[in-house]
């Protein structure tokens, strides 16, 4: 059928022209496979008409330009205006989220007014309760993104090390050919041309040679019909190569960006708990960062998700086309499809190098009998050329291995588990993340403000306080400081006036007979207390005087005019 029809020949995915899809029409043989037909449309149109089976394309509506055909194509301005389209949808939200955060801070600042404390209650509890609600989720977030990195990772090392055990099976084959054919072409020729010129008087020897030469000829020419896959080789080295570069940057990139988000939340719980300017100021600066790299990873995740699982849709029809230079479509269709009704597009020469190698050990081996006792200087070369055929026959066994399409077809399978499955299924995680991430931070940045402007109030309301009120803290504070000058005890100011007759001082008793202590004095100095601030009024201390001895209450009494203009009638009983 193919050798009357080529174009039928052909996968019915990559009929193009007009004739095939017309021949096509009239082949029921030609079919799309079932296992392909995923769409409700392609069944019913299979179950109608079977050679009309044909995938049917999907249409990316308000992509720039118009509808885009979802056909993986990378190459194309049109394919890439799309996916461009899909990563802009990071930069909107980004610009969303700004905009909120702008007219929530503008409102912020124009509604803010005075509240008491009964209101001002239920808003602090309010904030705290947004902080609580969007570190929780970001850290579920966190989670997320964390099991979607890993599962990325390990789809995109899954696709690279398929790469590179493909790539060493070329390399295998490309080292077992490139061997054979200089075992064939420099050995075996050598040892021929010394052999011609020790057979030259035996016609049937020479003949012989002459016939061992076009096996030669028959080796050579088949190995140097096997496609030439060096090129293929070098490529999926440089694409493992890149692959696994850039695949080490997203993953450190992801992962400094969830220890940003975790820090965040820890330096939030922080702020709110000691209530310090800097710590929110520190929250706010790193929210932001966070905030721009959140939207930006999801436009990034969304396009690249999206472009993995356009590729995905029809991985073998852009595999074929971007192989067309090195690789023939069948021998693509062999190592893509591994199908056992594919023919091995090297069976042909495989068999023909196979049948002529043993053809020319039979050759030997009767040389060797029957033209070593006659020339015995033959013996060297002829030893020679069976080793060398030994060495290449070995290698022609190890080549049909390695050019059967299992090994390379289960390379192939396994890059496609790991970036259709375990990559889109990361990259979708990852790209919830980047949303869920996005929203609770614009939500911590509304929950920063309030409490900056909660902080703001706070603060004023401190310096509203007179620092005269004996109920401020601050101003206890002050009455404690021992270096303030302007507070004088009771007790130094009449000892200063001692010497004023008004004053009636208290009669001194000889250095001999000292006065034993008060019994509140003694009481305190066991209790730890300081006996030199016991005996004196509780000036400035923010309480009421303690009740005093017979003695001290007869110093009140006696206070002149000018004691009372200093102290005031605060202590005059």
């Amino acid at each position: 059928m193919a050798d009357g029809r080529p174009e039928m020949a052909w996968p019915r995915h990559l009929m193009t022209s007009p004739a095939q899809i017309k021949m096509a029409d009239h082949c029921p043989e030609m079919a799309w496979p079932p296992h392909l037909m995923t769409s409700p449309a392609q069944i019913k149109m299979a179950d109608g008409c079977p050679e009309m089976a044909w995938p049917l394309p999907r249409e990316v509506e308000g992509a720039p330009g118009g509808s885009v055909d979802s056909t993986f194509r990378p190459v194309e301005a049109s394919y890439q205006q799309s996916l461009m389209f899909l990563a802009c949808i990071g930069a909107v939200g980004l610009g969303l989220s700004l905009l909120i955060l702008a007219v929530y801070l503008v409102c912020l600042c124009c509604c803010r007014k005075d509240i008491d404390e009964d209101t001002k209650r239920p808003d602090s509890r309010c904030v705290t309760w947004v902080a609580v609600v969007t570190g929780l989720v970001i850290c579920s977030g966190v989670g997320v993104g964390f099991y979607g990195n890993s599962e990325t990772n390990d789809g995109v090392y899954q696709l690279t090390y398929s790469l590179y055990s493909a790539n060493h099976t070329l390399g295998g084959i490309n080292n077992l050919v490139a061997g054979s054919m200089g075992n064939v072409e420099t050995g075996l020729k050598q040892h021929l041309e010394r052999l011609d010129e020790i057979f030259s008087t035996r016609s049937d020897y020479l003949q012989a040679l002459r016939f061992m030469q076009l096996m030669v000829n028959n080796v050579i020419r088949e190995l140097t019909a096997l496609p030439d896959i060096s090129k293929a080789n070098v490529d999926l080295a440089a694409v493992a190569d890149q692959t696994a570069s850039i695949e080490y940057y997203r993953w450190l990139t992801y992962l400094l960006l969830l220890i940003l988000d975790l820090v965040i939340c820890l330096t939030l719980c922080v702020g709110m708990a000691k209530q310090s300017r800097w710590l929110l100021i520190t929250v706010m600066t790193f929210v932001m960062l966070s905030l721009i790299l959140s939207w930006a990873s999801l436009g990034a995740g969304t396009a690249t998700a999206v472009g993995t699982s356009d590729f995905c849709v029809s991985p073998d029809k852009f595999i074929v086309n971007q192989t067309t230079d090195s690789l023939s479509a069948d021998v693509a269709h062999y190592y893509l499809f591994c199908s056992p009704n594919l023919p091995n597009p090297f069976q042909q020469s495989l068999t023909v190098c196979q049948r002529s190698l043993t053809t020319m050990q039979i050759q030997i081996q009767g040389l060797l009998q029957f033209s070593v006792p006659v020339f015995p200087t033959a013996e060297r070369d002829l030893l020679g050329i069976q080793r060398l055929l030994n060495s290449t026959e070995f290698s022609l066994h190890q080549l049909t291995a390695l050019l059967d399409c299992r090994g390379l077809h289960k390379d192939y399978v396994d890059a496609l588990m790991g970036v259709c499955y375990d990559g889109v299924e990361g990259l979708l995680y990852l790209s919830l993340f980047s949303l869920l991430a996005a929203c609770a931070l614009s939500g911590v940045l509304c929950a920063t403000f309030q409490m900056w402007t909660q902080l703001g109030s706070r603060d004023k309301e401190y310096d509203d306080i007179d620092e005269e009120d004996p109920f401020n803290p601050q101003a206890r504070r002050m009455s404690y400081n021992p270096r303030r000058s302007n507070i004088h005890s009771f007790c130094s100011y009449t000892s200063n006036l001692s010497s004023q007759s008004s004053l009636n001082p208290p009669p001194q008793s000889s250095a001999s007979n000292p006065m034993p202590p008060p019994e509140y004095m003694n009481q305190s100095m066991l209790f730890g207390g300081s006996p030199r601030y016991e005996n004196v009024p509780l000036i400035g201390r923010g309480s009421p005087p303690p009740s005093y001895s017979p003695s001290m209450r007869t110093t009140y009494l006696s206070m002149t005019d000018a004691q009372i203009r200093h102290f005031g009638t605060d202590f005059q009983v």
